[in-house]
């Protein structure tokens, strides 16, 4: 027992000393900043390239000093030896994102673990200084410009890249945590800090990323900004950007710059869904002839007659619209093109298959015999005709979600004709074993 308490007792006495180790490490962070900033004061020292960088550098380690010695990714088991003897005060199960962590508090930070055990968030609740790196970029700033002979260019540029990575590890820990706005704003800090002289770069990546997650806030006028300067910067995200702006207009009560964005960026990226879902909702609710939608499938097909993927995106469009004959025709068009490539036949099957749905749909609601029996002869036609296609679809494709979804489709229409012969029993069990892989 005098064994078990002594260990207990050089335990809690090791989480003392570290405790007040930590302490010491903040308060000295504190106090250099303190110092520092009080020479960026003094008449003779603040004319000094030297003394910017000192304050600049006391507030980057006053930054990292209470977060310790860690990183995401890392395991528990991993921060507990990093931590020297280091303990949270409590521990509790929470959900981040929708998605369940241990959340770790400490007297002035938190970690978050997920399911896998490894740290995702760190989140400090107790800066040491704060606006830290708001207050480093302005120091950096204010070195180089007291450098003109760029003698510590390559030091501060440094310095200044590594605050854009802090903003933008900071960034991506506000989106996880569902703080969109916050997220947006330390992505547009993070972009400036990438700007700052000498480093000057342009981060398109955090720009859109401001845009993005304004737009998730529904702060749109601010989005707008971010995307509109991601447009004259030629950051295009696959067609992403056009789709944004597109969005943020139509909230904003914009139709026309909203049909802008649509047309000019599909006619740049015309295999982007996003901008034809947009395009097809426009038309739908302004009552504006579709056909100028596919006047832009004509030009992009014109220009790349063997991109298949052209026609089947074509397809979707046109089955959107509900034109079911003319959706057919564009997959058929992509099979015909490259008779490898699986969405074709997958975009057949799906129309046909919904086409069935729909007329066994309106069979149930007819009560004229004859014209009840018409339905299902067409509903018949209509499923029976889905196989085929699906089949080949199912041979092509090497993704397992992706046969697992046709299998799906294959059992149910198998099951269908099953009394007709062996064949669509065999084809029924095939698939049904298919879709529970």
């Amino acid at each position: 027992m005098k064994k078990i308490f002594a260990i207990i007792a050089i335990a809690a006495s090791m989480f003392a000393v570290n405790a007040q180790a930590q302490n010491k490490s903040i308060a000295a962070a504190k106090s250099a900043v303190e110092k520092a900033f009080a020479a960026t004061e003094n008449a003779k020292q603040n004319t000094k390239t030297a003394t910017w960088l000192k304050y600049g550098q006391a507030l980057m380690d006053a930054y990292n000093a209470p977060a310790g010695n860690v990183w995401v990714g890392m395991s528990a088991q991993e921060l507990q030896v990093l931590s020297a003897g280091e303990r949270p005060t409590s521990e509790t199960q929470v959900e981040v994102g929708g998605e369940p962590m241990l959340k770790q508090t400490y007297a002035n930070k938190n970690y978050y673990f997920n399911q896998a055990g490894q740290l995702a968030v760190i989140e400090v609740t107790q800066p040491v200084v704060e606006n830290a790196l708001d207050k480093a970029v302005e120091a950096y700033a204010k070195a180089a410009e007291l450098d003109p002979k760029g003698q510590k260019t390559k030091e501060i540029a440094t310095a200044l890249e590594t605050i854009n990575t802090k903003y933008t590890d900071e960034a991506y820990n506000a989106y996880t945590m569902g703080k969109y706005a916050d997220a947006s704003v330390l992505f547009e800090k993070a972009a400036k800090a990438a700007g700052t002289a000498p480093l000057s770069q342009i981060d398109t990546n955090a720009i859109y990323n401001a845009g993005h997650t304004a737009w998730a806030a529904q702060q749109f006028d601010r989005a707008k900004g971010s995307f509109e300067q991601c447009l004259k910067l030629g950051y295009l995200n696959k067609g992403e950007t056009y789709a944004k702006l597109a969005d943020i207009a139509d909230r904003l009560g914009d139709k026309a710059a909203a049909k802008k964005y649509l047309e000019e960026g599909t006619a740049k990226f015309p295999e982007s869904e996003s901008l034809l879902i947009g395009l097809i909702n426009y038309y739908i609710s302004s009552g504006e002839n579709a056909e100028q939608l596919f006047d832009l499938f004509k030009k992009a097909q014109a220009a790349e007659p063997n991109n298949a993927s052209l026609y089947y995106v074509e397809g979707n469009a046109r089955k959107q619209l509900k034109q079911d004959q003319e959706a057919l025709a564009a997959y058929d068009k992509a099979c015909q093109v490259n008779p490898n490539y699986e969405w074709g036949y997958i975009g057949k099957g799906i129309q046909l298959y919904d086409m069935a749905v729909d007329l066994q749909d309106k069979a149930s609601q007819e009560m004229n015999d004859a014209k009840y029996m018409a339905l299902m002869g067409e509903f018949e036609k209509a499923l029976k005709g889905c196989i085929e296609p699906f089949e080949k679809g199912f041979e092509l494709s090497s993704d397992p979600e992706v046969k697992r979804s046709i299998a799906e489709y294959l059992k149910n229409a198998c099951f269908r004709f099953r009394s007709e012969g062996e064949e669509y029993q065999a084809k029924y069990d095939k698939y049904t074993a298919a879709a529970s892989e």
